[in-house]
């Protein structure tokens, strides 16, 4: 997918799952209906059972996409290992970043591909849907848009609130939201993306990470090397389905929310609990010591990618 001189070559989407088939599929039907498909699908599966792997090569077999599904055993909650494979494997140089209950507009990846800029993150939105709303989908519907009308949604079980804006289809009003809006542009697991030879040289997730925050330590990281975040929000949105979460717990997010203070703290880019277990006690503190391999470059334009 190439728009402009800084456009990716090669966009790989990555997609989060574990044990929610039914929303997989939804979402794997939202990517059948892109505007575009000059994209790759690498499903990062943390250990789902058979009723998820018969969902991928079901949509395998109809050959409308491309999909490599990456998975290892069922140890606990583990997204952050599972991620770090996909990303030390693939040969896309651009990632778009999603989960399996987050269905993507129709423009979602065309959206991704033509806002990329080197030297930046892309910060997107999404509708967090009731369990109403969430059901009433069929896949026959998000084939035909019809889920991501504000009209259809409350009609379903969703209740208006300004929250739905994101689904608005002026363009220069998304244009001005996002502008407007108070909201940091942080990095978002369920929609977000930059160029993996960043998130490479932050040595990806940090495996030290549980459920809560994981995504946002990260994106601290990609600043703490350089990147900006560029908030699309309202320009670049998803559905997200509902579900419980049973690994959510006080004591997760507390380790957590420690890991990033000490990140912010000290200005850390790189994580040496990440896709090598390297430490790099020289390098890695950013506001300390600059780094002198900091920069990296967009594979078709370096001169103007350098960070």
């Amino acid at each position: 997918m190439k728009t402009n001189a800084y456009s990716p070559e090669n966009i790989g989407v990555v997609i989060t799952t574990y044990n929610q088939p039914a929303w997989l599929e939804k979402v794997l039907a939202g990517y059948e209906a892109q505007s575009v498909n000059d994209f790759r699908i690498l499903i990062a599966d943390d250990g789902s059972g058979d009723a998820t792997r018969a969902v991928i090569e079901k949509f395998k077999q109809r050959g409308k996409l491309d999909i490599d599904h990456v998975w290892h055993e069922d140890r606990g909650f583990r997204k952050c290992q599972i991620l770090n494979k996909v990303i030390f494997h693939t040969d896309c140089d651009y990632l778009i970043f999603t989960d399996g209950d987050c269905i993507p507009e129709p423009d979602f990846v065309a959206k991704h591909g033509q806002l990329a800029r080197p030297g930046y993150f892309l910060s997107g939105g999404y509708v967090k849907l009731t369990m109403a709303a969430s059901t009433a989908i069929r896949t026959h519907d998000i084939q035909a848009g019809i889920p991501f009308s504000i009209s259809w949604l409350t009609a379903n079980g969703q209740k208006y609130s300004y929250k739905l804006w994101k689904l608005l289809k002026s363009q220069w009003l998304k244009y001005l939201l996002n502008n407007i809006t108070p909201t940091k542009s942080t990095w978002n697991g369920m929609n977000s993306s930059t160029w993996t030879e960043a998130i490479r040289a932050c040595n990806g997730f940090n495996e030290d990470m549980q459920y809560g925050g994981l995504d946002r330590e990260l994106g601290e990281r990609l600043y703490n090397l350089g990147l900006k975040g560029k908030q699309v929000r309202y320009s670049v949105s998803c559905l997200h389905l509902d579900h419980p979460r049973s690994y959510d717990t006080p004591e997760t997010w507390a380790k957590n929310y420690a890991i990033r203070a000490e990140v912010k703290r000290l200005g850390l880019y790189w994580t040496p609990n990440g896709m090598t277990k390297t430490s790099l006690p020289s390098v890695a503190f950013a506001a300390k010591t600059p780094a002198p391999d900091r920069s990296f470059t967009h594979p078709k334009n370096p001169k103007a990618a350098t960070v």
